[in-house]
C-alpha cells in the first residue's frame, strides 16, 4: 500500500499548540485515529493531541496565547482548545486504572512517556502518534499493519475488549469502512467476547452500528460478523437461517437484507431501513402444498420489530418515524405499473417518498436478477418523475390546492366537512381527475353538492 508518511500536514492550528507545549519542554503530537488517515491519504477528521504536560499547565500556556480552553474532562487528563472555531482535545499522557463496567477506567494516572500512552489504546492502527520534529511515533506496528490491511489489537485482545467492549464494535466498523480484515487473534476476541456489548450504552452502539453501515465494506462485515450483530439486534437472529423458497429471491432473509444493505446509497436513513426492512419475515412466514414460501403482512410486522429496535436504539424522533414508515410502506409499491407518484408524495410527503423509491430499488437488486429487471428500471422512472414534479409545482398537498378553507366555507360548508371536501379535491387533483383551477374547482363542487 502506498502511505503518505513523508507529506502529513497537520492542521496549522494543530501545529500551532503542539510547538506552544514544546515550546515549555513538554512533548506533545497528534495521536490517534487522525495519524492513521494522514498515513492513508485521508482528511484526518477529529485532531486529538496527547501531551506529557498536565491539564493546569496546558491550560496555562494556552491562556496565555489568547487561546480559549474549555475543561472539558480533567479528571481524565483532556481539554479542548478552541482556535478559529476550531476544537482541538488534548490529553496528557495517561495510564489507566482497572476497568469494572467492561467500558470505563476507575481512575487515570498521568505518564511522561508517550509509549505508556500508547501501549493503552485499541488497535495498532490507531496507536501512533506525530509531530514534525520526531516524526511518526509506531511503536506497535501500526504502519505495517495499515500496509498489510489488518485491523489487530494492541497486546492481549481479550483484555482490550474487556476493558471496554464497545472495541468490539469499533473493530468491526474500522473494517466495513477502511476494508481492512481483522487480525485472527483480535477476530478470535471479537467473537469470544461480543456478549460485552450488553454493558455498552446503547447510544454509543448506536453511533458505531451507523458508521459500519455505512462503510465499503459493510456486506462482508455483516456477513462474518452477524453473531456480534446480532447481540445488539438480537431481532434479527431468525432471519440468519429463513430460507426464502420462490423464484423471486435467491438468498435466505438475512443474505437479502444484508445484500439490500450494500445497494442501498450511504444514508443513515436508507441503510438503517434496509438493515430492518424483511425483519418480519420469519414471523409471518407460511409455505404452500407446492412447498413455496409466502411472507403476506411481513412489512407491517416488521415495523412493528423496527420500532422496538429503535426505541431500545433511542434514536431520534425523525429517525424513528423515517425508518419505522419506510419498513410499512418498502413493499406497497410492488406493483409497478400502478403506481401513482404524485400521490406517493401527497401520501408521504416528497422526502418519504424518494427514499421510499430508493429503499424499494435497493431491495428489488438483492431480489432474483433475472426477475426483477423491468421493475428497476420502472423505479427509477419514478425517482425522475417524483423530480419532475417537484420542480413543475403540482400540488401534492393541500395548501397547494387553489382554493382554501374560506373558499369551501363560503359555499356552504362547515365543520370537519370542509377538510373532508379538500381532501376530495387534493384527491381528484392528484388523480390527473381534476384541474388545479380555482373556477374549476369552485364549479366541480357546486355541481357535486
Amino acid at each position: 500500500m502506498t502511505n503518505n508518511i513523508e507529506n502529513i500536514i497537520i492542521p496549522k492550528n494543530a501545529e500551532k499548540i503542539i510547538n506552544l507545549l514544546n515550546s515549555k519542554g513538554y512533548k506533545a503530537y497528534v495521536v490517534g485515529g487522525c495519524v492513521r488517515d494522514y498515513i492513508l491519504g485521508k482528511n484526518g477528521g477529529d485532531v486529538d493531541i496527547t501531551t506529557s504536560a498536565k491539564p493546569i499547565v496546558i491550560e496555562q500556556i494556552l491562556t496565555e496565547k489568547g487561546i480559549k480552553v474549555v475543561e472539558t474532562g480533567l479528571k481524565h487528563g483532556t481539554v479542548t482548545a478552541i482556535i478559529d472555531s476550531e476544537q482541538y482535545e488534548i490529553t496528557t499522557f495517561r495510564k489507566d486504572g482497572e476497568y469494572d463496567d467492561n467500558r470505563h477506567p476507575q481512575n487515570v494516572l498521568f505518564v511522561d512517556d508517550v509509549k505508556e500512552d500508547l501501549s493503552r489504546r485499541d488497535f495498532t492502527i490507531n496507536a501512533m502518534a506525530y509531530n514534525y520534529k520526531d516524526g511518526i511515533v509506531d511503536l506497535f506496528g501500526g504502519i505495517e499493519d495499515i500496509n498489510k490491511r489488518v485491523i489487530r489489537a494492541v497486546g492481549d485482545p481479550n483484555k482490550r475488549f474487556n476493558e471496554d467492549a464497545l472495541r468490539i464494535m469499533r473493530a468491526i466498523r474500522f473494517s466495513s469502512v477502511l476494508g481492512f480484515e481483522i487480525e485472527e487473534e483480535t477476530k478470535k476476541a471479537v467473537f469470544n467476547n461480543k456478549e460485552l456489548l450488553k454493558n455498552v450504552s446503547v447510544e454509543r452502539l448506536y453511533v458505531e452500528l451507523i458508521k459500519l453501515l455505512l462503510g465499503d465494506n459493510v456486506l462482508n462485515v455483516l456477513s462474518e460478523y452477524k453473531d456480534v450483530i446480532a447481540v445488539i439486534i438480537p431481532e434479527l437472529k431468525e432471519t440468519f437461517n429463513c430460507e426464502q423458497n420462490t423464484s423471486w429471491h435467491i438468498y435466505n432473509v438475512y443474505d437479502h437484507i444484508i445484500n439490500a444493505v450494500n445497494y442501498a446509497p450511504k444514508n443513515e436513513v436508507l441503510r438503517l431501513t434496509m438493515l430492518l426492512h424483511d425483519i418480519g419475515k420469519p414471523v409471518v412466514k407460511t409455505t404452500d402444498c407446492n412447498g413455496i414460501d409466502h411472507f403476506k403482512t411481513h412489512a407491517a410486522a416488521g415495523a412493528e420489530i423496527a420500532k422496538t429496535v429503535l426505541k431500545r436504539f433511542n434514536v431520534s424522533n425523525k429517525i424513528y418515524d423515517e425508518v419505522t414508515t419506510l419498513v410499512y410502506y418498502h413493499q406497497s409499491i410492488e406493483n409497478v405499473e400502478k403506481v401513482n407518484v404524485k400521490r406517493w408524495i401527497s401520501k408521504l410527503g416528497e422526502e418519504y417518498a424518494r427514499d421510499l423509491f430508493l429503499v424499494r430499488i435497493a431491495d428489488l437488486k438483492a431480489h432474483n436478477v433475472e426477475k426483477i429487471d423491468f421493475e428497476i428500471k420502472m423505479m427509477y422512472s419514478f425517482l425522475e418523475e417524483l423530480e419532475e414534479v417537484i420542480e413543475r409545482g403540482d400540488a401534492v398537498k393541500i395548501s397547494d390546492l387553489a382554493v382554501n378553507g374560506n373558499d369551501i366555507k363560503n359555499l356552504g360548508y362547515s365543520g370537519i366537512e370542509i377538510g373532508k371536501k379538500l381532501n376530495e379535491i387534493l384527491s381528484l387533483v392528484v388523480d390527473d381527475k381534476l384541474i388545479n383551477n380555482k373556477n374549476i374547482i369552485i364549479k366541480y363542487i357546486i355541481n357535486n353538492k
